[in-house]
């Protein structure tokens, strides 16, 4: 059952057609069928339709030109990045967590695995494996941290498990801006706007997401080293593309900004195992 009229029904315009000019709405307004919800969710929160493949497309096989035609305002085309972002962020989390996926953490000098198996001591490495190593002892903490240094094994790999799945998606986010300010310093002198280093920190950041989401879904090991050289040669080729400059200084850019984000990333790791520890009580 539907129904038409000549004020709209979100803003109270006078709007004579099918569509609102002040708002955008229709004039029809009817109950959705169920149909009409799925198609709703699927076009504007996943936005599964063309566009999305047109941002794939240059996302995963042109570095740094999803960000030029951002910068250059072709952006109705495709999806916004930091819906890129967090759908390929969220994505990546939960077939780490649910897939078949490995993930090493090293805490307190003991190496952890996190999978979807639940996690458990890690043994030796395997090519399908992501490995991050929080180097040396992490902090001492107040009288939570003694607690879990006395916790068992299998006590503390649930805890470490628990506390990576629930904090390190909010995390990485917050690194976002801090990549961005890396690439402020490592281009001063460019006439770039901060914005524009936020938005090159989205899109590559999404694309690391898609691509280590790939490496563990796929079982074939060539396909995975594959996807891993491409994983590594994708950041200086962007930078390369949307910064310009010379290629050896776009690759010790590139150099200095993964020892500088790597570090971040192994203390925000550390501060997500801490704060799970701390709010354990």
């Amino acid at each position: 059952m539907s129904s038409s009229a000549s004020t709209c029904h979100n803003c109270n315009t006078d709007a004579p057609g099918n569509f609102c000019s002040a708002c955008g709405q229709t004039t029809a307004v009817h109950m959705p069928s169920a149909r009409e919800f799925l198609h709703e969710f699927v076009a504007h929160y996943v936005a599964l339709e063309g566009k999305l493949w047109r941002t794939l497309a240059l996302l995963l096989l042109r570095p740094g030109a999803l960000s030029n035609e951002y910068i250059a305002g072709r952006r109705v085309r495709y999806v916004e990045p930091l819906r890129v972002y967090l759908t390929f962020s969220i994505l990546f989390f939960a077939i780490l967590k649910f897939g078949s996926g490995d993930m090493l953490l090293t805490v307190h000098d003991e190496q952890v695995r996190v999978s979807a198996h639940g996690p458990h001591p890690a043994k030796a490495n395997g090519p399908a494996q992501m490995q991050l190593s929080i180097l040396g002892q992490t902090p001492t903490l107040p009288h939570q941290w003694q607690d879990f240094v006395q916790l068992s094994t299998a006590e503390k790999q649930k805890l470490v498990a628990d506390s990576f799945f629930h904090y390190a998606p909010y995390a990485m986010f917050c690194l976002m801006p801090l990549f961005a300010l890396f690439l402020k310093i490592l281009y001063l002198g460019s006439g770039r706007r901060y914005g524009e280093h936020f938005l090159f920190a989205l899109h590559t950041n999404a694309f690391a997401f898609i691509t280590m989401a790939l490496m563990t879904l796929i079982p074939v090991d060539l396909i995975r080293l594959a996807l891993g050289v491409w994983l590594l040669a994708y950041l200086p080729w962007a930078m390369w593309r949307v910064y310009g400059g010379g290629k050896l200084a776009t690759v010790c850019r590139w150099a200095l900004l993964m020892a500088a984000y790597s570090l971040a990333m192994s203390l925000a790791i550390v501060a997500c195992i801490a704060t799970g520890v701390m709010l354990r009580h």
